[in-house]
């Protein structure tokens, strides 16, 4: 799990050490009502509208996989830090929900495909984010969706990948996409920020047909 929102962490943090008060920040455990609230509503603008197979990569704890379970969908979490899984996997328990220990860059996931890949705050601490964009559009089937909620973190050394540059590494495989700001949200993060917090979400072109625009939430 690499997640910046608060700007103070690092790529390379002990995320076992952290996991057990992980869930303390707002937009981590999910905990008050309304910010729970508010993610929901994103997500279900993000994944696809019918049940499906939904890869969260660097889940964490397992709070936005929780909500794509509660909206229907079947889970698949990954993430590089045992003692993330062991609590995703208590949160989830009794759900139709999986967790993996793995690299969110090369998830251990063989031969499955999916129709979302949810990755949030992973891919600005990759070595290689192009390359692992290309993988996990890979993992997706036709019509599937790539959900990534990113960010610049930090005003005196920021940290983060930029929505442009993300939509640039996105161009050679996926065409259009739709960016979606997020910093004007304060009831996702518990609070007003002022740094860029967005999600960009690309469709895999269906057989046969050129990617377009992503529809709208609710669509």
């Amino acid at each position: 799990m690499t997640n910046q929102s608060d700007g103070m962490t690092s790529a390379n943090a002990d995320w076992d050490a952290r996991a057990a008060s992980f869930d303390e920040e707002p937009d981590h455990g999910l905990r008050d009502p309304e910010v729970r609230r508010a993610w929901a509503e994103r997500l279900r603008g993000w994944l696809p509208g019918r049940a499906g197979d939904v890869l969260d990569l660097g889940c964490g704890t397992g709070s936005l996989s929780l909500l794509a379970s509660e909206q229907g969908h079947r889970v698949t979490g990954v993430d590089l830090s045992p003692a993330m899984v062991t609590l995703a996997r208590e949160k989830l328990a009794g759900r139709d929900a999986v967790f993996l220990v793995g690299d969110a860059a090369a998830p251990p996931v063989g031969e499955r495909r999916f129709d979302a890949v949810l990755v949030r705050h992973v891919l600005w601490a990759l070595p290689d984010p192009g390359r692992a964009l290309g993988h996990w559009y890979g993992l997706l089937r036709p019509g599937g969706r790539l959900v990534l909620v990113e960010g610049v973190w930090g005003s005196t050394a920021p940290v983060g990948i930029p929505a442009d540059r993300l939509v640039g590494l996105l161009a050679p495989i996926a065409g259009r996409v739709r960016v979606e700001r997020l910093s004007g949200d304060p009831l996702l993060w518990g609070k007003e920020v002022t740094d860029e917090r967005y999600a960009v979400v690309a469709q895999v072109r269906a057989s046969g047909q050129e990617l377009g625009e992503v529809p709208a939430a609710g669509a």
